[in-house]
This record gives structure tokens, sequence and C-alpha cells, in this order.
């Protein structure tokens, strides 16, 4: 087993890596300030302590763990001549991205239960969405995803990789660790794949059979203000769980055979920069209720204020 590897990266030319450290010490930053003024927001206005505002505050907080696992080495790989990265550390960098990555697709999953309820038994909804029921459902995310992600890991540094240090990726992903080892690979990606079911296809399952009630529901609705009112409830977890399963799902159950490197590297930029920068803005600007906030944390005046969403 070597006890270092080299990471690399995007790109071998100065230039272009010099291009690629601004923007994404850019996105890193606007990631880290609108998660964290997420949860500035719900944490400090009453009208927020609801379990949707509940669930996007942890949404924040691991897309802040999430992000952090992965970009200040990024980003100082970047920048430095030597992009190597020891044994630990490279074991622990998996090991949290995993971590953080599955749990929000639990989270996700989670968020589209609160809105099945709040459209199509809202009479059940402050029983079936009990404060101790949401906490329940947010700490098993967190724990069962710490416990997938050690499977996993476990699973990969057991392999042989007979000496070869490169790796083609600019982080210790998984599908690119399994894919340098020269021995075992067989039983690592079973390994992978039964988690990719237990952790991307159950999930999305149960969120598009979330959807399919919901969209039941609403279409029974007999107003058109009323429907529109329903979908956009919940228009901005659909944008939020199509970005992320759809460029982790082309990641991890595209057939290794067709998939280049790039394609990979790419789908990995995507859902590890793109999409934890655009979700504080996707569940924000087309907020009433957290723009509310922002107006009074900054002393605005904000009249009369509209009452949050179940």
């Amino acid at each position: 087993m070597p006890q270092e590897f080299i990471l690399l990266g995007l790109s071998s030319h100065p230039e272009v890596r010099l291009a690629l450290f601004v923007a994404f010490l850019a996105l890193y930053l606007v990631t880290l300030l609108g998660n964290l003024l997420t949860i500035l927001l719900v944490g400090s206005d009453p009208l927020l302590h609801t379990p949707m505002y509940f669930f996007l505050t942890n949404l924040s907080l691991l897309e802040v763990g999430y992000t952090s696992s992965v970009l200040p080495q990024m980003l100082a790989h970047l920048l430095a001549e030597h992009r190597d990265i020891s044994l630990a550390r490279c074991m622990a960098q998996m090991y949290l991205f995993l971590a953080f990555g599955i749990t929000e697709c639990f989270l996700l999953t989670v968020m589209s239960y609160d809105r099945y309820v709040a459209i199509c038994l809202p009479l059940h909804y402050p029983l079936l969405m009990a404060k101790r029921r949401c906490i329940a459902m947010v700490t098993t995310s967190w724990a069962g995803s710490f416990l997938v992600s050690a499977v996993n890991t476990v699973s990969t540094f057991q392999l042989s990789f007979c000496g070869h240090q490169e790796i083609d990726h600019f982080l210790c992903e998984m599908p690119a660790m399994v894919s340098l080892a020269c021995a075992g690979k067989g039983q690592a990606q079973i390994v992978m794949s039964v988690s990719c079911v237990f952790t991307l296809v159950c999930p999305l399952s149960l969120i598009v059979l979330s959807y399919a009630r919901i969209l039941g529901t609403v279409l029974n609705i007999p107003s058109t203000a009323g429907r529109h009112k329903s979908f956009s409830t919940c228009s901005s977890h659909l944008v939020v769980v199509s970005l992320f399963f759809g460029t982790v799902i082309s990641m991890y159950l595209r057939p290794r055979s067709s998939s280049s490197v790039g394609q990979l590297k790419t789908s990995s930029v995507f859902y590890i920069t793109i999409t934890p920068v655009l979700n504080p803005i996707i569940y924000s600007l087309r907020n009433k209720e957290v723009i509310c906030a922002l107006r009074k944390m900054m002393g605005k005046d904000v009249g009369v204020q509209a009452l949050p969403e179940q």
C-alpha cells in the first residue's frame, strides 16, 4: 500500500490552473457565505422554525462540510508544484466526502416526504412532522450515512495498488481509487454498486413516489391559484434534486466503459462546486419568508410578514 498518492488534478497547464483557482475560490466563498447565511437566518427568525427550514438548515450545514472536504485541498493543489496527498489524508477525504454526499441523498428524501405530508396529508402534518420525528429522521440520515461511508472507505483501501500512486482526479473519490487498483476490484465494485442502490436508487425512487402522490393531489385542487401555490412549494426542492441526483448518478451508475476520465471529472466538479453554491440561491431567492428574515436582519421594514409554509 503506497503511503502517499499523487492527484493529477484538472490540468497540467499553469495558466489554466491559475484560472481554475480563481473560479473555484470564488465558488467556494459564495458557497460558504450563502449556506452559513441560510443557517443564521433560520436560527434567528422564529417564523422559520418549521420542519421545512429545519431540514434546509441541515442541508446548508452538510453543504459546508461537503465542499470543505474537497475544495481547500483542491485550491492548494492548483497552485502547488507537487500535488501529493498522504494515505491518511486520502482516506479521511474519501470518508468525509462520501458521508456528506450520502447524507444529502437521505436528507433530500426526507424533505420530499415533508412536502408530501404538507400537501397530501395537511391535517396530519403537526403529528407526522412533530419536532421529535424531524430530529429522528435527520439523526438517522446523518448516522446512516457515516456508517455506509465507513464500509465503502474500508473496502476501497483494502485493495492492492501495486505501488501505483497517480490518481487521475482532483480528489480521492471511490471510482478513481478502484480504477487505480491492480487487484481485488471486483469486490470493491460490488460494494460500490450495492451502496449506490441503497443511497441513490432507493432515495430517488422514494422521492419520485412522493412527487407522484403530490402531483395526483395537486391536480385534484379545483382552483388554479391553489394548484400554483402547491407546485411553488415543491419547485425549489425538485430543482435541487434534479441537479444533485442527475450528476451523481451519471458518475456512480454510468458504466465505466462508457465514461471517459474527463467526463467523470466534469461530473464531480458539477456536484461538488456548482450544486452547493446553487442550493441557497434556489431555496432563498424564491422564498418570501427567507427574504423577509434577511430584511429584518438588515434592519429594514418588511411590512406584513407572510406566514411560513408548512
